[in-house]
């Protein structure tokens, strides 16, 4: 008993230990100003920044504020957004990279005074698809569930009913930086508060359909 005891605490220590935090994360194009707090990241977008390659508007960029873990395989993430949007373009979400050519933002941008569930995917060039709201949400959950070859992307009003926005390709079998993305492309940066991120490894598909054909 005492061994069972002494195994199940040394199990307790050893998660807590290794568990992803906030603070265990890496920046890419760190903002001025940023706080975590209570399980939450609260950043200043930094002023004309963005992700973006060459499509429609002939340029590329890759300046914008991420916040991001890497992980390898299959996972769903999800984080809760609210922002302080101001300016055209102004944006906020989850992203999943792989490198500067290959990767998908999601999440809420502001354009022309509305507001709109968002998302980029890029491979080598840049494609927008966007769902207008017709009012303004409180707040925002996006999540992102990576299998195979693919991720979908949902969103929530309430973290129970996620409705299906994007599936979109994601080369597999590859490591990707997944995190918290804020873009502020046309203004002078707003405020952006990221709550309760959490990444969910999946076991692999191609693993399971193996050990069930042969068991």
């Amino acid at each position: 008993m005492k061994r069972l005891i002494l195994s199940f605490c040394t199990l307790i220590i050893f998660q807590k230990n290794t568990a992803q935090t906030l603070e265990k994360m890496t920046w890419f194009n760190e903002p001025e100003k940023w706080e975590i707090k209570n399980n939450s990241l609260s950043m200043f977008v930094t002023p004309q920044s963005d992700y973006w390659r060459i499509s429609h508007y002939g340029f590329t960029v890759d300046d914008a504020p991420f916040y991001y873990t890497t992980y390898g395989g299959e996972f769903e993430a999800k984080v809760k957004i609210t922002g302080n949007y101001k300016a055209r373009f102004d944006q906020m979400g989850l992203m999943l990279r792989i490198d500067k050519e290959n990767y998908i933002k999601a999440g809420i941008e502001f354009v022309d005074g509305k507001y709109n569930l968002s998302t980029v995917v890029t491979h080598t060039t840049s494609d927008w698809s966007v769902i207008t709201i017709d009012k303004t949400p409180a707040m925002v959950w996006i999540k992102a569930v990576r299998r195979l070859d693919a991720v979908e992307i949902f969103y929530s009003f309430d973290d129970k009913n996620y409705i299906l926005m994007r599936n979109a390709y994601l080369q597999d079998n590859t490591p990707v930086m997944v995190g918290l993305m804020a873009a502020c492309p046309d203004g002078n940066g707003f405020s952006a508060v990221f709550e309760n991120f959490k990444v969910k490894t999946l076991p692999d598909q191609r693993r399971l359909k193996w050990l069930e054909n042969n068991k």
